[in-house]
C-alpha cells in the first residue's frame, strides 16, 4: 500500500519497518540502562520499556506521516534538512514526553516529577539516537522521487 496517492513515497510497508527497527533498537539499548538507572528487575524494566515502545511506535507513525504531509504542504518535498531534522526530532520527543511520563510514573511507582527527571536524560539520549537513526534509515532506505 502506497501513500503515493497524497502525495508522501513512503509506503506503508516502509513506515511500518522504519517503526519496528527504530523501537527494536532503541529497547536492545534503554532495557539494560533502565535496569542499572533503577535497580530493578529485567522483568519490571522490560514490561515497562515494552508499554514504552509501544506508545512510542503509535507516536512515531502518526508523527512522521503527520510531518512529511505538513512538509509536502509546506516545502513541496520530504527531504529534510539538518535544521529539519532537528525540528523533526525535538517535536517528536516533545509529544512523546507527554505520553509517557504518566506510564513511567506508574509502573515505576515514583512522582510525576522523578518521571519527568527520568525522562529528561532519556529524551536527551533519544534526541541523539532519534537523528542518527532517521539519518541512516534515510541513506539505507531513500525516498523515491514522485
Amino acid at each position: 500500500m502506497s501513500n503515493s496517492h497524497n502525495g508522501v513515497n513512503r509506503s506503508f510497508a516502509d513506515r511500518v519497518r522504519h517503526t519496528i527497527l527504530f523501537e527494536v533498537g532503541m529497547l536492545a539499548i534503554a532495557t539494560p540502562i533502565g535496569m542499572l538507572l533503577f535497580d530493578a528487575d529485567a522483568k519490571t524494566i522490560g514490561a515497562t520499556a515494552l508499554a514504552l515502545s509501544l506508545i512510542a511506535m503509535g507516536w512515531n507513525a502518526l508523527f512522521n506521516y503527520w510531518f512529511d504531509n505538513w512538509m509536502l504542504a509546506k516545502v513541496g518535498h520530504i527531504q529534510k534538512s539538518a535544521t529539519q531534522r532537528i525540528v523533526h526530532a525535538l517535536l517528536f520527543e516533545l509529544g512523546l514526553l507527554v505520553l509517557t511520563i504518566p506510564v513511567l510514573a506508574w509502573a515505576l511507582t515514583m512522582t510525576l516529577l522523578e518521571a519527568l527527571i527520568a525522562d529528561i536524560g532519556f529524551v536527551v539520549f533519544a534526541l541523539v539516537y532519534a537523528y542518527l537513526y532517521n539519518l541512516f534509515y534515510d541513506k539505507v532506505f531513500p525516498v523515491k522521487p514522485a
